[in-house]
């Protein structure tokens, strides 16, 4: 009984979260309410916070579970024992932009959050959440570029820093415009492509080279 009862409660759970996925794409995160996902879901307002303390913690719910964990190629891209260190690093980006054009779930979900999220109001808090996963993942990417440059994949003189501003910066320009302009471009065939010409920025350019 008490084993049914979890897994009713998980039911529950992943249908509020597919009810918030579906209006939040539709309607927009700021214009939608707890009721307008109850209503979606078949639920009571009551169901929802018993899972979710408010909107903003429903959307972080939403957002999480869409990603699948990267552990182990982030670790490997930063370990001092990894050969190929640049070439994790191309699989983490490779797979994202992939997975983001093959899975429709995904694609929707990060729709949501780089083109219909106002973080305002009750949103703050994921505002700030998201903030804190963007400097780590920076740094993580900062770190697997200092293992490269010191596995000589990279030139010696690489800055890091500045580096991985440029790095960061176009991937996350790259992945709004296939979801503002999915015409633009096709992640699916030319996720390599991009990629190889990001790290070949990298490699070749005097620009991202330590200055003085």
């Amino acid at each position: 009984m008490v084993r049914r009862t979890k897994e009713e409660a998980a039911e529950t759970r992943n249908s509020i979260l597919d009810a918030a996925e579906r209006i939040f794409f539709e309607k927009g995160v700021s214009r939608t309410t707890l009721a307008d996902i109850a209503q979606e879901a078949g639920v009571t307002r009551g169901a929802i916070y018993w899972h979710f303390a408010n909107k903003g913690d429903l959307f972080t719910a939403m957002f999480d579970r869409s990603l699948l964990p990267l552990d182990e190629l982030v670790a490997a891209s930063q370990e001092v024992r990894e050969p190929d260190p640049l070439g994790r690093m191309r699989d983490i980006f490779i797979w994202c932009m992939r997975n983001i054009a093959l899975d429709e779930r995904r694609r929707r979900v990060f729709d949501i959050l780089f083109l219909k999220c106002e973080f305002v109001e009750d949103m703050g808090p994921v505002r700030v959440r998201h903030q804190t996963n963007m400097r780590e993942g920076i740094e993580k990417i900062e770190r697997g570029l200092c293992n490269a440059v010191a596995k000589g994949q990279l030139p010696a003189l690489l800055d890091t820093r500045h580096a991985t501003t440029i790095l960061h910066a176009l991937f996350t320009g790259v992945l709004y415009d296939s979801l503002m302009s999915p015409e633009s471009i096709d992640l699916e065939k030319d996720a390599e492509r991009i990629i190889d010409s990001f790290f070949d920025v990298l490699r070749y350019s005097p620009s991202v080279l330590r200055q003085g």
